[in-house]
């Protein structure tokens, strides 16, 4: 914009307007007296570091995915075995009932 546009010169006082748009509201807070709920969220990134965002839904933390292309071959293999599903292991008992009560007789007493 013009400068003209922006700063009307008068003999007593200078007044200039300040023309608020996207690029200033990224750098300071919301400009706005009524606007979407947001809630604060923590980000965490992949590197372990993390940062404080405006979410809109209600989510306390957020981490984000680990990219297995910059890992190491032992540690890709590490993270891969832990994604995939554990084998359930069955349990089978064979209870052979080989109990004989007529051992027994001889110790009851009539």
């Amino acid at each position: 914009m013009n400068l003209r546009v922006l700063c009307r010169l008068s003999p007593f006082n200078l007044t200039c307007k300040r023309y608020l748009n996207n690029n200033v509201a990224s750098v300071t807070k919301i400009h706005r007296e009524v606007y979407t709920r947001m809630y604060p969220t923590t980000v965490v990134l992949a590197d372990g570091s993390s940062v404080n965002i405006r979410y809109h839904e209600p989510r306390k933390i957020i981490k984000l995915p680990l990219d297995l292309s910059q890992l190491s071959p032992e540690e890709r293999k590490l993270r891969i075995d832990k994604r995939k599903p554990k084998k359930k292991v069955k349990i089978t008992e064979d209870v052979e009932d080989n109990f004989n009560a007529k051992k027994y007789l001889k110790y009851i007493k009539k």
